[in-house]
């Protein structure tokens, strides 16, 4: 339990790191930071493979392609989720969303909790009911006084959702159909690394190959460190950690000097208790679990 807990932890402070990380790739754009990542991630991944023995289990996946196409389409939409998500996790902080981004992350567990009941029918106790109610109250008033959510929150709380919902729907929910939709983000990755002026972009920031090979590190480094994580921890308290890698989003939105809008205060406070009420479930349900 504590050697899980652990990678856990460390997965979600290198994500969190990632976060704060890519304010140091400037001048690069959101596009290309993400064009990189993509690049310095894939040998993580098969690596990754190796030490989790899964070689075999890609293989198959792929006949398991050769013979049903249609997954084919499911893994491009999976994979153009996922990469404007991936894109959104480094524009944002350089771009004044980091927030707003943040919050999203937040939200979004409370919102697969909610997809989970009434797409998949799944049952919920009255604290994970309690849960929802108070996100959809904070969510509705903010758009009472604001008029809005911003679109980087709406953005993550609406694609993750649909993302996983999709992936467990057509029972793909592994590392090998993940290794897929990053292969598929190559063509696009590879144009927005091309159309990058690396010489303008050395001239303001000499370390910049540095920095994305640090990049690699810490982005291979937080998904092996996750995928360890899963394999050791029961899903309870797995999902009870998962809240750590928004907080320290949070933290470093406030680190690199955004401020929290007076409009997101009660959002921020009903979301709390939200969590609250689901971090208390987990740790009923884990002790209860243990006797």
């Amino acid at each position: 339990m504590l050697k899980g807990t652990l990678f856990s932890l460390s997965a979600s402070f290198l994500f969190g790191g990632l976060y704060y990380l890519s304010t140091a790739l400037s001048p690069l754009s959101g596009e290309s930071i993400y064009g990189f990542r993509i690049w310095v991630t894939l040998p993580f991944l098969f690596i990754a493979l190796v030490i989790f023995k899964q070689a075999g289990e890609f293989r198959r996946f792929l006949q398991k392609l050769r013979q049903s196409p249609r997954l084919i389409l499911v893994l491009c939409i999976t994979s153009a989720i996922t990469a404007s998500q991936m894109w959104l996790f480094l524009w944002a902080p350089n771009n004044n969303a980091a927030i707003d981004v943040s919050i999203g992350y937040l939200l979004m567990p409370i919102a697969m909790v909610a997809v989970g009941r009434f797409i998949f029918q799944e049952r919920l106790s009255p604290l994970k009911i309690a849960a929802i109610l108070f996100a959809i109250i904070g969510v509705l008033l903010t758009l009472i006084t604001a008029g809005t959510l911003s679109w980087a929150t709406l953005m993550v709380l609406l694609g993750y959702p649909l993302y996983f919902s999709l992936r467990k729907y057509f029972a793909i929910s592994h590392l090998s159909s993940f290794i897929c939709e990053i292969v598929l983000m190559l063509p696009a990755a590879s144009y927005f690394v091309w159309q990058t002026d690396m010489d303008a972009v050395l001239a303001k920031n000499p370390l910049i190959y540095e920095w994305l090979m640090l990049l690699g590190l810490v982005s291979g480094s937080a998904l092996i460190a996750y995928v360890i994580a899963s394999s050791l921890l029961p899903i309870n308290v797995l999902g009870l950690l998962s809240y750590v890698e928004p907080a320290s989003m949070l933290v470093v939105s406030f680190l690199i000097g955004e401020v929290l809008d007076q409009n997101a205060y009660v959002l921020m406070l009903c979301l709390s208790i939200a969590i609250a009420l689901l971090v208390f479930e987990g740790i009923f349900h884990h002790r209860k679990g243990q006797k």
